[in-house]
């Protein structure tokens, strides 16, 4: 996924308060994003505590040093205290923060750096698809293979700064932040869970991914993949599916959908060009996979530019 950020809000709240946030269309609408980019609203707690609950019911309590991030797009709210009243956010973008704490109840209220990952090319992306609805993570120390802490830090300081050019050091932050996260997470995730992000780190299934994506136009079976794992196709064909949840040819064909959709909205190849790029012989073959994965003929998403899924 290529990946932008930007800082809603960074603000001291004193207890109680709340925040509504909508969902990612109306985010996006808000930012004056184009159609197609996924809005996803991340909250960090630099210090109190806050909770975050969304609209589907899943909930959580974010300390000192903990952030979390709504890969649903769905609407939510952060508050803290015995019943807040719930602002917009829509609201509190540039304007007055009329719940700031005075010096004795900073310590009971809560100070927040909120804002917003802009995720593009999700659609029938693996990793996106593979993200839980709301990721929680720590920030306050570092892991083995990420550095949230460091980048967090750098973020609050350039804010702080405010120098010539640190809005775009904050953007350019932002997304090493995303990145980190979605690392943090993927360490994390346990070795028997089945799906994408513990195919990955599976040592038969991670070669194949990988030789899919690295290739995606090459003319690949269940039987030429197994050669490129040395594995029998029945066994091969077996553990991919128990380990990812997709059988190998559902999961060739949706990446090449993937890589499909970005060259028609990022390049001006024809559909022939894309379709031989993505391992079909004809255009016809590939108008039919295409309408079958993506639910519109190539030609209607590179004129939509990326309609909703």
């Amino acid at each position: 996924m290529r990946i932008d950020g930007c800082i809603v809000l960074r603000e001291e709240y004193a207890s109680p308060w709340g925040i509504s946030i909508p969902n990612s269309s109306r985010l996006g609408h808000l930012f004056g994003v184009k159609p197609g980019v996924q809005v996803v609203a991340f909250h960090l707690v630099e210090s109190g505590h806050c909770e975050i609950r969304l609209e589907n019911g899943d909930e959580a309590v974010i300390e000192t040093g903990e952030m979390a991030v709504c890969f649903a797009g769905t609407p939510h709210q952060i508050s803290q205290g015995a019943n807040p009243s719930i602002l917009p956010v829509e609201s509190l973008i540039g304007g007055k923060n009329t719940r700031r704490p005075g010096a004795a109840a900073r310590t009971r209220g809560a100070s927040m750096l909120c804002g917003a990952f802009l995720l593009h090319d999700t659609v029938l992306n693996p990793l996106f698809t593979a993200l839980p609805p709301l990721l929680c993570a720590s920030v306050a120390r570092p892991g083995e293979l990420h550095n949230l802490s460091g980048i967090a830090r750098l973020i609050a300081q350039e804010i702080d700064r405010q120098s010539i050019g640190g809005g775009y050091i904050v953007e350019r932050l932002l997304e090493a932040l995303c990145a980190e996260v979605i690392r943090a997470h993927i360490e994390t995730t346990p070795p028997q869970d089945i799906g994408w992000l513990s195919a990955i780190k599976d040592p038969v299934v991670g070669r194949a991914v990988a030789a899919i994506h690295a290739q995606p136009g090459e003319g690949w079976s269940v039987t030429r993949l197994a050669q490129v794992v040395a594995m029998s196709p029945s066994r091969f064909a077996a553990r991919f599916t128990a380990t990812l949840g997709n059988s190998p040819m559902l999961y060739v064909a949706q990446w090449r959908m993937n890589i499909a959709c970005r060259l028609l909205t990022g390049t001006r190849q024809s559909v022939k060009q894309i379709a031989t790029a993505v391992g079909y012989e004809s255009p016809a073959a590939f108008n039919r996979a295409f309408k079958k994965h993506v639910g519109v003929t190539p030609l209607i998403w590179r004129s939509s530019e990326q309609p909703a899924m």
